[in-house]
């Protein structure tokens, strides 16, 4: 199963790639984020849109999980 688990907004910028790998990083060193990396069925991905409403980005970080860990992961941090 594949779900979003984390999402943020970025303001417009030269290069989006650039600033979006701090936020990216620090989502990474949070217990959800942690646990994401470790029993993700594949290597999480992100995607980025143009968010109309702030002139920026909004970035996505998407999971594949198996539904054992998507049931838990579900019950622990939320559906995002």
């Amino acid at each position: 199963l594949t779900l979003v688990v984390h999402f943020f907004s970025l303001g417009d910028t030269e290069d989006p790639e650039l600033y979006a790998a701090q936020p990216i990083y620090e989502w990474q060193q949070t217990d959800a984020g942690k646990w994401i990396m470790e029993n993700a069925v594949e290597q999480p991905y992100w995607h980025r849109q143009i968010d109309v409403s702030s002139f920026g980005y909004r970035y996505s970080i998407v999971a594949r999980l198996s539904e054992q860990n998507e049931t838990f992961w579900r019950l622990k941090w939320g559906a995002k």
